[in-house]
C-alpha cells in the first residue's frame, strides 16, 4: 500500500474527519490515478484511506477514517447501499431525486440521480473513476433497475485529467424523461440537459415558490435564467391555486432550453398567452424593464455558476450584485424576491452581504424572511460544509421603501 506523507500541523482537518486532502498538504508520497493510499500526518499517525488524484489540486479524497477498513468492492457496494437507503430520511415528492451526493455520502467524485426507471451518473474523480464498473453494477443491483446512463463531462472531470464520457454504461433506451415533481410535470433529456439533465435541487424552492405565488395571488411574475422552466411551471400553478389571470415573464439565453419550457407549460395545461419567454441577456433585460418603468410582484434570480471557486468570489459578487439591484429595484412594494447563488467560491453569508449591498445601492430595504439551500436529498453534512453549495434568500420589499 502506497502511503502519503502530510506536512507538519497539516492533519487537523483531517481529524474532523474533512475528506479533502490538498496537494499544498502533501510532504512527500503519492500514488497512480484513482489507487487507494494510506494517509499519514508528519509524525507518522493513520489518518485515512484515501484515492490518489495526480492531477488535481485536491490530491486525494478520502474513503475511510478506520485504520481497519479494506477499501475493496464490498466496501463500495455498502456504501452505496447505505445512501441509497438514506434518502427513505427525506420527504421527495417527485419521481425524481438524487441517491448519491458525493463527499456527503462518503464517495467523493459520485453524483448519482435517478428519473423514474433510469439512473444518471456522474464520475467526477480518479477515484470513482477507477472503481466505476463496480459501482455501477452495485447501483442497478441495490435500486433493481437495468438502465444507467454516464453524464462524466462536468468541468471537474478535465481537473482531475480526466476525459469527458458520455452516454449508456448499462442498458440503453430513450433519454426524454417526464418527471413528476409536486403536483405538475417537467420533461427533460438526460443526455442534453445540465448537469444530469435537470436541477433536482430546485425542487423544494419551485414548491415553495408556488405556495407564496399562491398564498399572495401575485399577478405579474418574472423568472430570470429560467433554463427549461421550472420556477414558470411553478408561478402558474400558484396562479392557478389563487384563482388569478397574471402573466409569466421567462427569460435564459438558451433557445433549446427556451422551447422546453414552452412544452413544459403546455405539459400542465397551462395558456400560453399568460407566459413570455424572451430569448435574451438577463442584466440587459432588467436594465430595459426599469427604462420602461415595469414592476412584478414575484422575481425568481437563480443564476448559473459565477464563481466555481473562492479565487473567482470577487469578480461573481460584482456579478450578483449587480442582478439584484435591478431586481430589487423592478419588485413592487411588498413583493418577493427569490434570489440564489449555486456558487461553491460564495459563502452564504457573503451572498447575504451581497444582496444587503444590491438593496442598498437601489435604495431598497426588504425582511429576509428565509434562507434556502438545495433539497435534502442533495445533503450538507457537519464534516462537509462545502456540500452547501446552493444558498437561497426569499427577500421581502418593504412597503414604503
Amino acid at each position: 500500500m502506497k502511503t502519503i506523507r502530510l506536512k507538519e500541523g497539516k492533519e487537523r482537518s483531517l481529524l474532523r474527519h474533512h475528506p479533502w486532502i490538498f496537494e499544498s498538504a502533501i510532504a512527500r508520497g503519492g500514488g497512480d490515478a484513482g489507487e487507494t493510499v494510506r494517509v499519514e500526518s508528519h509524525e507518522g499517525r493513520f489518518l485515512a484511506w484515501a484515492a490518489f488524484s495526480p492531477s488535481s489540486r485536491i490530491r486525494a479524497r478520502a474513503w475511510s477514517f478506520d485504520e481497519g477498513q479494506r477499501i475493496d468492492a464490498a466496501f463500495l457496494r455498502q456504501r452505496v447501499a447505505a445512501s441509497i437507503d438514506a434518502r427513505r430520511l427525506f420527504d421527495v415528492q417527485s419521481d425524481g431525486l438524487r441517491l448519491i451526493h458525493g463527499e456527503a455520502d462518503g464517495l467523493p467524485g459520485l453524483i448519482v440521480d435517478r428519473y423514474g426507471d433510469t439512473l444518471v451518473a456522474q464520475f467526477l474523480a480518479a477515484g470513482t473513476e477507477r472503481w466505476k464498473a463496480v459501482l455501477a453494477d452495485a447501483l442497478l443491483a441495490h435500486t433493481g433497475l437495468t438502465r444507467l446512463y454516464e453524464r462524466s463531462d462536468a468541468s471537474a472531470r478535465g481537473l482531475e485529467g480526466l476525459p469527458e464520457v458520455t452516454g449508456w454504461l448499462r442498458g440503453e433506451g430513450p433519454t426524454e424523461h417526464v418527471l413528476r415533481e409536486h403536483e405538475w410535470r417537467l420533461s427533460l433529456d438526460i443526455a442534453e440537459g445540465h448537469k444530469t439533465g435537470f436541477y433536482l435541487d430546485q425542487r423544494d424552492s419551485r414548491k415553495r415558490f408556488a405556495d407564496t405565488v399562491a398564498r399572495r395571488g401575485f399577478e405579474r411574475v418574472l423568472n430570470c435564467y429560467c433554463y427549461t422552466g421550472g420556477f414558470t411551471v411553478a408561478a402558474l400553478a400558484g396562479q392557478r391555486a389563487a384563482g388569478v389571470r397574471g402573466h409569466v415573464t421567462s427569460i435564459d439565453s438558451s433557445a433549446p432550453a427556451l422551447a422546453r419550457a414552452a412544452a413544459n407549460v403546455a405539459l400542465n395545461g397551462f395558456d400560453a398567452a399568460d407566459t413570455a419567454f424572451m430569448d435574451a441577456d438577463v442584466n440587459a433585460s432588467l436594465r430595459q424593464f426599469q427604462k420602461e418603468g415595469r414592476r412584478f410582484d414575484a422575481i425568481v434570480l437563480d443564476p448559473p455558476k459565477f464563481a466555481p471557486t473562492v479565487a473567482h468570489a470577487e469578480r461573481a459578487a460584482r456579478a450578483y450584485k449587480d442582478i439584484n439591484r435591478l431586481a430589487l429595484a423592478l419588485l413592487e412594494p411588498g413583493g418577493v424576491l427569490f434570489t440564489y447563488s449555486c456558487s461553491g467560491g460564495i459563502s452564504a453569508d457573503l451572498f447575504h452581504k451581497i444582496v444587503a449591498s444590491a438593496g442598498s445601492d437601489a435604495g431598497v430595504d426588504g425582511y429576509i424572511t428565509e434562507r434556502m439551500g438545495g433539497a435534502p436529498d442533495h445533503p450538507m453534512t457537519i464534516a462537509f460544509p462545502e456540500g452547501e453549495y446552493l444558498k437561497g434568500l426569499m427577500v421581502v420589499r418593504k412597503p414604503g421603501a
